[in-house]
């Protein structure tokens, strides 16, 4: 018994997703000594309330780079900000209409993750390329929609996104869910098999007969809507969908996936390490503002841990 603890202790510290979460609890202990203890309760359940947003874009663009090197979903943020815009437009405040508003924010995401298949399948466009300008489009329609208003969500959805459930934040609680069903279509369905598959050596996978064109669209599509209902989440909790809404959540959701171990260069994804680099993301940012300090410094020293973090989880990994 003794000896199974010890080896699976000595198997998890190995694990990239490992190493995030310890950065994540040195950030959190980090803040706690400034505050001398005081608001550990409001800082956990923000940090799990924001890292939601981020695990749950993490998630999909982790699906888009698992496919292989070159892939990543750079319309993430303009199809959040599309998809909280009309979604919120559509149900003008009325709790009655707060189904079918989903229904109209996912509606969005399976229309962006459409096109953007499209266009790298005909067009021939790389994914980078692609989705980046595909990102302008929706941002422009984003701006059509809105008009400069702000328009408000229904009490009982706002009341949903911002409250919790047991001491846990609602907004956390979804993201969870999407992760652990995230990891069970990677870990016990064909689609995850088939999708590590292709990012590891696309030629080969199409040789054994999976079909790659439909894991191509079958994952940008994923990625889309799951921003798109990150962006109706995001606008229900922020009272109202901004159109810089997004913006953020666009090297936020690369950085969630390099940080939780993830190989980038597709084959390999990570689930829990999402999480584990979304709650070190919003931890390390709430640290340094907590000790005053500028934003230049902040954005040096973030870039300095994360690239600490990730080099760790690399060097134990490759010594496993």
């Amino acid at each position: 018994m003794t000896d199974t603890v010890i080896s699976t202790l000595s198997q998890t510290h190995r694990r990239p997703w490992f190493w995030a979460f310890v950065a994540s609890a040195a950030a959190f202990g980090a803040t706690l000594l400034l505050t001398e203890g005081r608001g550990g309760g409001e800082l956990l359940s923000a940090a799990l309330t924001f890292a939601a947003f981020s695990a749950i874009v993490g998630i999909g663009q982790m699906f888009v780079i698992t496919l292989g090197p070159g892939n990543v979903d750079l319309s993430i943020p303009a199809t959040m900000t599309l998809a909280g815009t009309l979604s919120l437009k559509f149900m003008g405040g009325e709790a009655a209409l707060v189904l079918p508003g989903l229904g109209v924010a996912l509606a969005v995401g399976l229309g962006a993750g459409t096109a953007n298949y499209l266009l790298i399948r005909f067009l021939r466009i790389p994914p980078i390329i692609a989705t980046l300008s595909a990102s302008f489009l929706y941002q422009s329609l984003a701006i059509w929609s809105n008009r400069g208003l702000r328009i408000k969500p229904p009490a009982i959805l706002a009341d949903f996104t911002t409250g919790a459930t047991l001491g846990v934040p609602n907004v956390a609680i979804v993201g969870l869910l999407i992760a652990v069903l995230a990891w069970i279509i990677l870990e016990r369905s064909i689609y995850g098999r088939w999708l590590s598959a292709v990012g590891q050596n696309a030629r080969a996978a199409r040789l054994s007969g999976v079909p790659v064109q439909l894991m191509f669209a079958a994952t940008f599509i994923g990625s889309a809507v799951l921003a798109s209902l990150t962006g109706y989440l995001l606008a229900s909790f922020s009272g109202g969908a901004a159109l810089n809404m997004g913006t953020e959540y666009l090297l936020i959701s690369i950085a969630v996936v390099v940080i939780g171990g993830s190989s980038i260069a597709g084959g390999y994804s990570n689930v829990p390490g999402i999480w584990g680099g979304a709650l070190l993301m919003f931890l390390i940012v709430s640290m340094l503002n907590s000790y005053g300090l500028g934003a230049g410094v902040r954005l040096i020293m973030t870039g300095t841990i994360i690239i600490a973090i990730v080099a760790a989880a690399a060097g134990k990994e490759s010594s496993a």
